[in-house]
């Protein structure tokens, strides 16, 4: 396939990439800094400000599907008015350039621990995180009234570090998955694995599912 990585030299989008490419995938990666990114045959960087909805619609046409690690930057102080926007853009960009398939990496944030209750909304969700996963999740409600793409939003497990590909993961939907009375855990290499999965293989279009061991 050819698919449109945004995002490819942060900690996600670098796991997508190298995902993307063992599996023989045409990548053109869509990154702030191309110069980060090691040379290879089937990769293509090309440097495109999220933000600006025009140039990342030329960029994204004529491929197969975008995936958008797309996370403007934790020490950004208006780090969810940032999320939002750009979110927005490659929503518009997509549609304007005529692909299709729009695959989100989110947060866990706005996934339930109980009727009614997100995580982002319980006592102990670290403060640091919660304007950028306030900005993952009115990113997720906004592509609920997505109509025109086919889209899905991977919210990984409640702890995602680094850590050995096993390809081998419990999926789940809008609940957070857990170990006992433990949040559960998911390496970067294999929420990598999951987009991918989907992406060949279609399980959830307008929806969002998670992953977790």
């Amino acid at each position: 396939m050819k698919l449109a990585l945004i995002g490819a030299t942060g900690f996600v989008g670098s796991a997508l990439l190298e995902e993307a490419l063992n599996r023989g995938h045409q990548v053109t990666a869509l990154v702030r800094h191309p110069e980060k990114l090691q040379p290879h045959p089937a990769l293509q960087a090309r440097k495109v400000d999220v933000q600006d909805s025009a140039t990342l619609a030329a960029a994204l046409a004529g491929h197969d599907a975008v995936l958008s690690a797309y996370n403007p930057g934790w020490g950004e102080a208006d780090i969810r008015e940032q999320f939002l926007r750009g979110s927005a853009s490659i929503v518009a960009a997509s549609k304007q350039a005529g692909v299709p398939r729009l695959l989100v990496v989110g947060g866990a944030g706005s996934l339930y621990v109980a009727p009614g209750l997100q995580l982002i909304d319980t006592p102990h969700f670290p403060a640091e995180y919660k304007e950028g996963a306030e900005g993952a999740r009115q990113a997720l409600a906004a592509l609920r009234d997505e109509q025109t793409l086919q889209w899905t939003f991977l919210s990984p497990a409640a702890l995602l570090e680094p850590g050995p590909r096993t390809g081998q993961f419990r999926i789940g939907g809008e609940q957070l998955l857990m170990n006992g009375e433990e949040p559960a855990r998911i390496s970067v290499a294999d929420l990598a694995v999951a987009l991918l999965d989907e992406t060949e293989q279609p399980q959830h279009i307008r929806q969002r599912f998670t992953v977790a061991y």
